[in-house]
This record gives C-alpha cells, sequence and structure tokens, in this order.
C-alpha cells in the first residue's frame, strides 16, 4: 500500500523578541495536547473498486479486504480475507482518488479499478450466492463465460445453445454437464476445479492427449499423467546421453538444462517458465541469475549455433518468458500485441516490446524446438522469437492457449479459469487455438513417436542439426 503524502517546507526569519513570544505560546499549546482529540486518517484506497474486464470487485477497508467475483447473473466471494501480496505479489497503488492500479513483477499487464460510489446491488451481503444448489451455480458458471471468454468464435462453439442446460442440471450431473461444455472449448486455459469434491475438469486434456499419441503406437500410447512422464524421461535420457554426451549444467530448480552438442552448437531445454524463486519477490531475480551463467557459458563456449526447446514447457510468468526471450534479441522490437473481452468488444490492444537484456545475448542462429505441450508462456516466448531473421521453429504447433488465465469463484467455492485475453504478433495475427509452429512442412517434427523410441534418437534435434549444418 503506498501512502501519498505532501510535504511543504515553510521558512521564514523570526526577530529574537518574537522568538520569545513564539515559544512561551508553544510551552502553553503543549499543556493541552491531552485534551485534545485526534481524529483517525482514512486510508484514501478504502472503499469499492470495481475491474469492469476481469469482473472483480475489491472492498478495502482498514480492517478487512473482501475479494469479490461478479457476473451478470450475481456475485460470489473469490477471497473473504485478501491479501494482495498473496496473489503473485500484486501491489496495489492509487494512480488518482478514483483509479487504483494492480501490479505484480510476474505479470506484463496491470489491472485498473473504478472507484464505486457504492457497492453493486448484486454484491450486497444479502445477495452475495453461496449456496450448493446446482442451478444457481450452473447460472454463474453460464454467466461467467458469457461475460467474459474470448474465444467462442475462434473455437466455433454457440455458447448460447447451452444456457437452457440449468433445467436438466442435478447435484448428482452438475460437473458431468458441466465437463461436456468445457471439453468442447478444447483450451488448455479453460478449467474447473472443486478441492471439497476432488473435482479437476481440464478443457484442452482430451486434445492434447489425441495430439501426444497421434504418432505413438502399442505400450507407447499414453492414457494417463504417468504414462506421459515416463515418455519424457526416457526422452530426456535420450537427448543428455546421446546427445550431450552426458555432460551438462542445470539449474538448482532443475528446470533449465544446458550444453554443448558439438564444438559449434549449444542446447538449452527450458522446462517451466516458473518456479525459479523461493517466492513471488525474488523469482524473477533468481531465475536472471540463472540466465547470467547460461549466457556466460554461452559465450565462452564460443558456439555459434544453438538450439532451443521448450517442448516439455507447461508455460509459467509473462515475465519470466519475456526475460528469457531478452537473452535473445539484438534489438528492442515491438513483439506482441495484448487485449481483453470487455462486454461485447475489447479494451485497448496493447503493444509489448523486449529488447536486449544482459551483459551477453546470443544473436547467430537459433532453432526453436516447440511441441503440442508448449503452453500459455511458452507460447509467448515462441511467439516473441519466431519473426527474429535468425530463428527457424521445428518440431509440432503449440497448444494454442495464451491468455492469462481469469480466475472466478462459482457459489459453491469451486474454482473456474477461462480466457479472457487476446495476444497476437507483430503483425497482429492471432494464433489462438492454432498455435505456433513450423512454417515448412519438413521442419515439423513429431514431439514423441514410436520411431524416435526405437531407434532412441530424437528426430526433433536430428532436424534442427540439419538446418544448422547446412
Amino acid at each position: 500500500m503506498i501512502l501519498r503524502t505532501i510535504k511543504k517546507e515553510l521558512s521564514f526569519s523570526i526577530s529574537k523578541k518574537w522568538y520569545l513570544y513564539i515559544m512561551v505560546f508553544l510551552i502553553f499549546s503543549c499543556q493541552s495536547d491531552d485534551d485534545a482529540t485526534i481524529l483517525p486518517v482514512e486510508d484514501p484506497m478504502n472503499g469499492f473498486w470495481m475491474s469492469e474486464e476481469k469482473g472483480y470487485i475489491l472492498e478495502l477497508t482498514d480492517d478487512n479486504n473482501i475479494f469479490y467475483n461478479v457476473n451478470t447473473i450475481g456475485c460470489s466471494i473469490q477471497d473473504d480475507d485478501f491479501i494482495p501480496e498473496d496473489y503473485f505479489g500484486l501491489q496495489l497503488e492509487l494512480s488518482n482518488e478514483n483509479e487504483l492500479v494492480a501490479s505484480t513483477d510476474l505479470s506484463d499487464s496491470e489491472i485498473v479499478f473504478t472507484r464505486l460510489s457504492s457497492q453493486t446491488p448484486n454484491c450486497l451481503p444479502d445477495q452475495v450466492s453461496s449456496t450448493e444448489d446446482p442451478k444457481v451455480n450452473f447460472d454463474h458458471f453460464w454467466n461467467i463465460f458469457n461475460d467474459h471468454y474470448a474465444f467462442f468464435d475462434t473455437r466455433n462453439v454457440d455458447w448460447s445453445q447451452y444456457e437452457d442446460l440449468r433445467d436438466q442440471v442435478t447435484a448428482d450431473n452438475f460437473y458431468d454437464v458441466l465437463e461436456e461444455l468445457v471439453v468442447l472449448l478444447e483450451d488448455a486455459h479453460v478449467s474447473v476445479y472443486d478441492e471439497d469434491n476432488d473435482i479437476e475438469i481440464n478443457s484442452g486434456e482430451p486434445k492434447l492427449l489425441e495430439r501426444l499419441n497421434a504418432n505413438l503406437t502399442g505400450e507407447l500410447i499414453i492414457e494417463s499423467e504417468d504414462d506421459y512422464f515416463n515418455l519424457v524421461d526416457q526422452k530426456v535420457t535420450t537427448i543428455v546421453t546421446e546427445y550431450l554426451k552426458g555432460n551438462f549444467e542445470i539449474d538448482d530448480s532443475e528446470n533449465i538444462l544446458w550444453g554443448l552438442i558439438d564444438d559449434t552448437v549449444g542446447y538449452i531445454v527450458i522446462g517451466t517458465m516458473e518456479g525459479y524463486g523461493t517466492n513471488f519477490s525474488n523469482e524473477l531475480s533468481t531465475l536472471n541469475t540463472v540466465l547470467d551463467t547460461i549466457m556466460n557459458d554461452l559465450r565462452e563456449s564460443g558456439v555459434s549455433k544453438l538450439i532451443i526447446d521448450i517442448r516439455f514447457n507447461d508455460g509459467g510468468y509473462d515475465t519470466a518468458a519475456l526475460d528469457m526471450v531478452s537473452r535473445f534479441m539484438d534489438q528492442e522490437r515491438i513483439s506482441y500485441f495484448k487485449k481483453a473481452r470487455l462486454g461485447d468488444s475489447f479494451t485497448e490492444n496493447k503493444s509489448f516490446s523486449v529488447g536486449p537484456k544482459g551483459d551477453f545475448q546470443f544473436t547467430d542462429d537459433i532453432i526453436v524446438l516447440t511441441s503440442p505441450y508448449s503452453v500459455s508462456a511458452a507460447e509467448l516466448f515462441a511467439l516473441c522469437v519466431k519473426d527474429l531473421p535468425y530463428v527457424t521453429i521445428v518440431g509440432e504447433n503449440t497448444a494454442g492457449a495464451f491468455s492469462t488465465i481469469l480466475t472466478h469463484i462459482l457459489p459453491n467455492g469451486a474454482e473456474v479459469g477461462l480466457s479472457n485475453e487476446v495476444y497476437s504478433d507483430a503483425q497482429g495475427e492471432v494464433f489462438e487455438a492454432v498455435g505456433i509452429g513450423p512454417e515448412n512442412q519438413e521442419n515439423r517434427m513429431p514431439f514423441l513417436s514410436t520411431l524416435d523410441f526405437q531407434e532412441e534418437k530424437d528426430g526433433g534435434i536430428e532436424r534442427a542439426l540439419e538446418l544448422l549444418n547446412n
């Protein structure tokens, strides 16, 4: 919380005579302090604040803060003891008396809240929804998406035709109905999570499994999360033994691995865009320390070619991805645009630039390996580098889910996640639902394939080496 005060310095000249009179006055004035009443100064942040594009309302008071979610049908409480710092290190600051800005180092964007003169009718204490009633919860679910989801047209879903499903919803089939609707969107950033009832529904999971299994046969077919990670273990083992010859470095968090394939080709696999620090406040500083080490190693090695592997990357923080991108930028460039759904339209389409960072940037020939498992902030990395003149994409298209996840809470306490933002590249092209992949067919190499496992090789790395050595 930032309190703004205005300090004024008063300077004046006083003769010795007047100085004595003033001192006598001050002495007698001080004697009456015990009788004076000191009025508390109200925090200028106190009150109700709304972000229409997010469907969020904050009620800030001296004693307690409440975080509400609102949609057309009503209001629910996301957090009845809202502490901003617990939300990815969020900081609140007044930009003027009627505008509050929420920001964090882990996001590329701010959330702007506008002061409300009073609480909205739907969020009055006796109107806040807190119930297990399946029909009420369905109404909230449908309206949250109807109000805020950005990609119905992109994903060819007519949401309006499903509103009447409320009449069929019961306590027994509630989550089955929600799953049917969620899966229709095939969006890796859409989910429903109810911890109390051990319910977790992921919209993009069926499509992801289909894509991962496209080139697998027999016992290699993935049917569970364990199956996937078993194959990943085999693939990583092949990479570090066959291509890096067992000689590699890995950061303390075990998120980034790097080494040399030969005297001219370096290799970096980035497993995630989060989890480098011990807390929100040191996440980026810890990451950049790791990046400094990697870049110094590349510079000292003298390699002139590089493979960056984000095929295993499940996303994370946008600013972490951008800090990684900055180590491969030759100059500052507009890298992408972003806007959020707002009613029947969108917010302003804001541009984001990325420039070089650190003592050394690698800007020679780079191959970036992508896969269906590359999602979210990993896709932002690909979005920012794909048009650099020295970068080529090899592999498969990424997941096609770019938006920061907008979370709302249903009246029964379940958490709903959805895509609210539209990312586009510097030319304005949107890759939602499509993903980012190779421009040329000959550079399309499956992430997981039976042939690779049988021959103990990696088709993506093999193709990358062909391109780099030609």
